[in-house]
C-alpha cells in the first residue's frame, strides 16, 4: 500500500467519523490515488487533479468532471497538512453546471398502474411483491429512495403507526408516521416476506430472492421497466424516475392544503420536517413542479394583494 493509499483511508476515515456520507469521495478518490500511483506522481498537483478529473478528454459536458474535481479538492486540503508539497487546486477551475429537470408527478392511477404491473410481470412472488410495496411505501410517503431500502424490520413501530428513518441524509433520524393503509399493506407485505424467504440473510425491510438487502443498483432499472410496462409516462417530455415518488408526494400535499385553503406558510416547516429537509426553503422548489400548485399560489397572491389594497 502507497502512502497516498494510506493518507486515504485516514482521510475516509476521519471524515465518516465526523457524519459525512462521502458517497462520491468514497468512489472516486480510490480511483485518483491509484490513478497517480500509476504516473508515478507522489503527491497531488494542480495539474495532475485538472488531468484526471477531465478524462476522457473527448467526452461532452458532464458534471462527472466536476464531481471528480470537488472530490480531489477536499482530500488535498486535508493531504496539505500533511505533505508540505500537496498543491491544493483552486476552487472553479471546473465548474458543476446543474441543470434542474423538471419531475414527473406520478398520479394515483399511475402508482395503483405500476403496483399492478409489479404483481403482474415480475414472475418470483416474493420480489414482486417487494417492489409493489416498495412502490407503495415510496408514493404514500415522500420518503428518499436510499430511506426506504435501507430499513430494517424492526424500524416500524406496529402499534403506533410510525416509521423509524435512522441517519438519513444530513447524518439526521426522523420519525415517520403512516396512514394506516399504509400500514396494513407494510403488515402484508411483512408476512408474505417471512413465509418465501423465512431465513433472511439480513434485517432488511425489503428482501431479494437471496434475503439480502435490495440495492439501489437494482431499483431503478425495475421501476424503469414498470413504467415502461405499464405505459405511465409515456409522452411525457422526460421519462419518469423513482425519485419523481418524493415531489409527486410533496406536490400532492400542497396542492390538497391550497385546496383546503390552509396557510402554506405555516404548515410548509411541517412537510420539511416530514421530509427531512434541514430547512423549510428546500422544500419551496417544489411549487414549481406542477401548473396546478403554481396557480393556487397565484390566485393566493391576488387575494392578499385585493386585501392590502
Amino acid at each position: 500500500m502507497s502512502a497516498l493509499q494510506e493518507h486515504l483511508q485516514e482521510y475516509l476515515q476521519l471524515r465518516r467519523g465526523l457524519g459525512h456520507e462521502l458517497a462520491d469521495a468514497a468512489r472516486l478518490l480510490p480511483r485518483f490515488v491509484a490513478y497517480l500511483d500509476a504516473n508515478e506522481i507522489e503527491s497531488v498537483t494542480v495539474e495532475a487533479a485538472l488531468d484526471w478529473s477531465l478524462e476522457p478528454p473527448k467526452m461532452t459536458a458532464t458534471t462527472v468532471w466536476g464531481r471528480r474535481f470537488v472530490a480531489v479538492r477536499g482530500f488535498a486540503r486535508y493531504l496539505s497538512g500533511i505533505d508540505p508539497r500537496t498543491e491544493v487546486p483552486p476552487a472553479g477551475l471546473i465548474p458543476i453546471r446543474r441543470r434542474w429537470r423538471l419531475p414527473f408527478i406520478y398520479s394515483d392511477a399511475d402508482v395503483a398502474a405500476l403496483m399492478e404491473e409489479a404483481r403482474r410481470s415480475i414472475p418470483h412472488p416474493l420480489r414482486a411483491a417487494t417492489y409493489e410495496t416498495l412502490v407503495g411505501l415510496l408514493a404514500s410517503t415522500g420518503l428518499r429512495v436510499g430511506e426506504a431500502i435501507r430499513l430494517d424490520h424492526h424500524d416500524i413501530n406496529w402499534e403506533e403507526g410510525v416509521l423509524l428513518v435512522r441517519r438519513s441524509k444530513f447524518g439526521k433520524s426522523r420519525q415517520v408516521p403512516l396512514h394506516s393503509s399504509t400500514l396494513e399493506a407494510l403488515e402484508r407485505y411483512a408476512h408474505r416476506r417471512d413465509r418465501l424467504c423465512p431465513r433472511p440473510a439480513s434485517e432488511s425491510l425489503f428482501v431479494s430472492l437471496r434475503g439480502t438487502r435490495i440495492i439501489y443498483a437494482c431499483v431503478w432499472p425495475t421501476h424503469r421497466m414498470l413504467c415502461e410496462l405499464a405505459g405511465v409516462g409515456a409522452g411525457a417530455p422526460h421519462p419518469p424516475r423513482v425519485h419523481d415518488h418524493r415531489h409527486s408526494f410533496a406536490v400532492r400535499t400542497l396542492v390538497g392544503w391550497y385546496r383546503d385553503g390552509h396557510d402554506i406558510q405555516t404548515r410548509l416547516p411541517w412537510l420539511a420536517t416530514y421530509l427531512g429537509h434541514r430547512d423549510p426553503r428546500y422544500t419551496y422548489h417544489y411549487l414549481s413542479a406542477a401548473p396546478e400548485l403554481l396557480g393556487h399560489a397565484a390566485r393566493l397572491l391576488e387575494r392578499d394583494q385585493a386585501v392590502r389594497s
